[in-house]
């Protein structure tokens, strides 16, 4: 019996652009994604996130709104619940990033759905949480109860 992966990742959004880490995942090319991770025992998917965030990209931010949870199943076989945040950037601190980014960088929209066409964004998740943080609902962190 596969497990279930719980998971949570966070659009980050500063004018027209939106804050992407770029890794490495085996392949020929990097990927891209938001800010995202396992959230690991002990942890609730907001206390997850912002651990998340400040280890791959070193930025603090505060979180305004929950997207929803995500369930995303892979080709081989594996679920994800993925806990969708949106937040806003408060500031960028000196920190090492997390070794499996390569780097962080603030997108267009654009520019995401170029490397969409590519096949280089992590998983179709990434682009519907920008669509949704844009246009869907968003629902108060309260609705989370850690």
């Amino acid at each position: 019996m596969d497990l279930i992966r719980s998971t949570a990742a966070c659009v980050i959004q500063q004018g027209e652009r939106f804050l992407m880490v770029e890794e490495q995942r085996g392949g020929p090319k990097s990927v891209f994604n938001q800010p995202a991770g396992h959230i690991e025992p002990g942890e609730g998917p907001m206390e997850a996130i912002l651990r998340e965030v400040l280890e791959e990209t070193a930025w603090q931010v505060s979180l305004t709104g929950y997207l929803g949870l995500y369930v995303f199943h892979t080709e081989g076989g594996q679920t994800f619940h993925s806990h969708g945040f949106i937040a806003e950037p408060l500031n960028q601190l000196d920190l090492a990033l997390d070794p499996d980014i390569t780097a962080a960088h603030w997108l267009t929209l654009e520019q995401i759905r170029a490397l969409e066409q590519q096949a280089r964004l992590r998983s179709p998740l990434v682009l519907k949480r920008i669509e949704d943080a844009l246009s869907g609902p968003c629902y108060p962190l309260a609705v989370i109860r850690e």
